[in-house]
């Protein structure tokens, strides 16, 4: 069962039905507003009923705070007042957030042994009481006007995510969600001893079930990842020092841009790739767009208009030299007086092209790509960027199933809740933490993996994963639950 995140999600129950539990098993200690426990914090505790308008006064001012805040935020209460529930479910329409009510429907006679067992039970005449409330309410949220109503009969905790098995020599990386998963390296906080440090991180993607690695291709580090005095190596280099692990990885860069390097050279370093893996190498390619590298390094920044016709040619290029034989091409856009590129390419090279420009780049794509990356994002504008690839497809004749849709993620994974709110609070800067949880879909490998099988069901094939966290190969193997 999967609730909406944020949301305002309010527990409605007998005492004993087991709603602090249910909370505690899926929720942070930081989201559970609790009426109980702030009985516990304006009185002499927990049960101090003396307490109670106090506490739900703080109660409905913290609701009303985090929900302002874009957070979720869990109500544990009796939940048992109608005019309480409908306030709240207020508040969170207000707020813009949708609004669950969990109702813990529990045997009845459950929740009678449950109380009795307490140091403090609840007088029998007042669970009597509650109990039938709990009956009544079945019926009347239905009518409140609730975003979902979910009924637990039986108390049970989320299921552990999968973990991936390590994948034999040469077997197929596909997950169970019909994906592959692609290890993004960006950050290389590899300290004194850089090549242990890269052969730590493709040995744990290895092990974890990833299908590929992929470095960036960059010669100063890009702001959105760290900055500029830390290391970005050569991605060529790097991707051969990796090639000689024997690992079943597929390797390749997200992405070259045409501006660094003359078509050629990028063919002939993709084919060496390929020959010392045996056939793993892929390229992501795009049409670059960081100014400020190209003038630290002497290289000429032309337009995006030229930028884009240099993609075109040097995906013409790469084809041309990799194809049998070493006769002269020729056509409209390049002319080769000869195509002698030893040695081949061991397999097929993907060439996968960067970005999601509408009117060029997807059709870019469309026309010359084996596959099109785009950013993960938002459901609705990748589904929209899909479409527009599939249109040019249709455009320039060629079947849309020639052309594989990969997505570049960004996401926060956390070990647990709490652990994902942790790694938010480590790198949102001044982004408000909500804002920056949903930017990155912060959440559990569970919470991963749901995102992902909707990914799959939208036509996307692959996925390339990069996370701020990947300081070392355990923060590798804290992924490997995505690869099952």
């Amino acid at each position: 069962m999967r609730l909406p995140d944020p949301a305002l999600v309010v527990l409605v129950g007998a005492s004993g039905s087991g709603k602090s539990s249910w909370a505690e098993q899926r929720y942070r200690a930081q989201e559970i507003v609790s009426s109980d426990g702030l009985r516990g914090v304006v009185g002499s505790g927990p049960h101090d009923l003396d307490a109670s308008a106090d506490a739900f006064a703080l109660l409905d001012t913290i609701v009303s705070a985090r929900l302002g805040r874009g957070l979720t935020t869990v109500v544990d209460t009796l939940g048992l007042d109608a005019e309480r529930r409908v306030a709240w479910r207020t508040a969170a329409a207000e707020a813009g957030l949708p609004a669950v009510v969990v109702l813990l429907a529990t045997d009845e006679a459950v929740c009678r042994r449950r109380n009795a067992a307490r140091d403090r039970p609840v007088p029998a005449p007042a669970l009597a009481r509650q109990l039938r409330s709990v009956r009544d309410a079945r019926t009347a949220l239905d009518l409140e006007g609730w975003d979902q109503v979910v009924r637990v009969e039986h108390e049970s905790a989320p299921p552990e995510p999968p973990v991936a098995p390590t994948p034999a020599a040469g077997e197929d990386r596909t997950t169970s969600q019909g994906l592959r998963l692609v290890l993004q390296v960006s950050r290389f906080p590899w300290g004194e001893d850089p090549l242990a440090w890269l052969t730590g991180i493709a040995g744990a993607a290895d092990e974890a079930g990833f299908a590929g690695l992929a470095v960036m291709d960059h010669l100063i580090q890009i702001p959105q990842v760290g900055r500029a005095w830390e290391p970005i190596p050569e991605p060529w280099v790097t991707l051969g020092a990796l090639a000689g692990l024997g690992t079943g990885l597929d390797l390749g860069t997200l992405c070259t841009p045409v501006t660094f390097r003359p078509a050629g050279v990028t063919a002939k370093a993709a084919a060496t790739l390929s020959a010392l893996t045996g056939g793993r190498a892929f390229v992501g390619i795009g049409a670059g767009w960081w100014e400020r590298e190209h003038a630290a390094y002497g290289l000429p920044f032309p337009t995006a208009r030229e930028r884009l016709d240099e993609l075109e040619r040097a995906i013409v290029t790469l084809r041309a030299l990799w194809a049998r034989g070493t006769k002269a091409y020729a056509d409209d856009e390049v002319s080769l007086p000869e195509t002698t590129c030893y040695p081949r390419p061991a397999g097929p090279v993907p060439v996968i092209v960067g970005g999601s420009g509408e009117r060029r780049t997807l059709r870019i794509a469309a026309r010359l790509g084996d596959a099109c990356n785009v950013r993960a994002g938002d459901p609705e504008v990748l589904r929209h960027k899909i479409g527009v690839l599939r249109d040019h497809c249709a455009d320039v004749g060629r079947d849309p199933a020639d052309v594989a849709v990969t997505v570049l993620d960004l996401p926060v994974v956390g070990r647990d809740r709490d652990d994902a709110w942790r790694r938010v609070e480590r790198h949102r800067g001044r982004t408000a933490a909500a804002a920056y949880a949903a930017q990155t879909h912060a959440g559990t490998v569970a919470d991963h993996r749901d995102r992902y099988a909707g990914l799959a069901a939208e036509g996307v094939s692959t996925v390339f994963l990069a996370t701020r966290d990947l300081d070392g190969p355990d923060d590798v193997l804290d992924l490997a639950g995505l690869t099952a």
